[in-house]
């Protein structure tokens, strides 16, 4: 049957068509490239590649510098025996007063001589439980600021404590390592912004600046200690200073542009 509308439901069925009309156009535009500037940007923001804007690269360099040490460590002792421990003791605070003399006659100053060590231990014979004796060892530590004396000092001390005299070790030192350190810092840092370097041209990428650098403990001269053995030097002992080697490692961060 015939419908009939009033003047207003005509006006708003009108009203209706026309929005409907103009949602579909712009729909359509939208999808052809002709929306609003700000969906267009941001349409554009959406596809850009993961990891392109902000993107860094983490390396780390190492710089390493030799140098040739400058004094010497002397660790050294006396060992002594005797039935009773008075008379153990007594025998080893001797030949360590005659070895202290001694480095003290060749320039060592006291502060550079420094006791380390002090054992006394009973020794037993057979399979008796009663102690046979007493043992007793006495230790010190000395620094030797002049390599080229430094043998003999050795040799000097070695004498003074006769056969009680135990050598446990020798180290050679840097005395000072600053200048060193600041020269590996150096290479450290070049070496981490050359590798930064090679990979950003890898990638295709230009390096950018630097954005962060930490330092790992820097690797201190390693001495070389010598075996422990029994001395009897007639001469003085021969000192061969060689060369140590200081080295820096750093993490390096840098941006790509």
């Amino acid at each position: 049957m015939p419908v009939s509308l009033t003047p207003t439901q005509r006006g708003l069925a009108a009203g209706a068509a026309a929005a409907a009309l103009l949602i579909g156009a712009f729909a359509v535009g939208t999808g052809q490239g002709g929306g609003t500037p700000a969906a267009a940007a941001a349409g554009a923001s959406a596809q850009l590649p993961a990891g392109i804007t902000g993107s860094r690269i983490t390396v780390t360099g190492t710089g390493a510098v030799s140098g040739t040490p400058s004094q010497l460590t002397l660790s050294m002792g006396v060992q002594t025996s005797a039935s009773s421990v008075s008379t153990a003791l007594q025998h080893a605070n001797q030949a360590v007063r005659a070895v202290t003399r001694a480095l003290t006659r060749t320039g060592v100053r006291a502060g550079d001589i420094q006791t380390s060590g002090l054992s006394i231990q009973p020794t037993y014979s057979g399979s008796s439980a009663v102690p046979a004796g007493y043992g007793v060892s006495e230790s010190i530590q000395v620094t030797l600021r002049t390599l080229g004396t430094a043998g003999t000092q050795i040799s000097d001390a070695v004498r003074a404590g006769g056969n009680a005299t135990v050598v446990d070790g020798v180290s050679l030192d840097l005395s000072d390592s600053s200048h060193l350190l600041a020269a590996a810092r150096a290479r450290a840092v070049v070496d981490a912004r050359t590798r930064a370097a090679q990979y950003a041209k890898a990638l295709g990428r230009s390096l950018g600046a630097l954005v962060s650098m930490s330092e790992q403990s820097p690797v201190e001269p390693v001495p070389v200690f010598g075996a422990a053995a029994r001395s009897s030097a007639g001469s003085a002992v021969p000192v061969s200073p060689g060369s140590q080697q200081v080295s820096v490692t750093v993490t390096a961060v840098f941006a790509l542009a």
